[in-house]
């Protein structure tokens, strides 16, 4: 019993370096819907009206723009225009660099974590 009251108290302890992996969560979740929302009205811009293009209207380019950031694919086809396809391309690397980045910033919480704490 005392093994999971210790437990539960570590859970609900916020140091330093909990605020911080907050902090950087949130900071990238507010970029990347910031980038979102950019990427979603130019993709728009670049690829409406433009023969050969799947996006016609704002929800496609909402709907291409986030499948992008989310999983780095999608149903619909690649944009037609050059200016379209650098901009995938810069959606699917902060894609890869939000990832990379968030798994860093949780890896280096639990390695510090352990480092605190060598029980486990």
């Amino acid at each position: 019993m005392q093994l999971i009251r210790e437990e539960f108290n570590r859970v609900w302890q916020w140091e330093e370096r909990h605020r911080r992996l907050v902090a950087r969560l949130v900071l990238v979740v507010i970029a990347t819907v910031v980038i979102d929302v950019a990427g979603w009205l130019l993709m728009y811009q670049l690829e409406r009206g433009v023969a050969g293009s799947d996006i016609h209207t704002l929800y496609e380019a909402w709907f291409f723009t986030t499948t992008q950031l989310l999983t780095v694919s999608s149903q619909m086809q690649n944009p037609v225009t050059n200016a379209g396809r650098a901009l995938d391309v810069a959606l699917e690397l902060w894609a890869v660099v939000v990832v990379a980045g968030s798994a860093g910033a949780f890896a280096s919480f639990f390695r510090t974590s352990d480092r605190n704490h060598p029980e486990g």
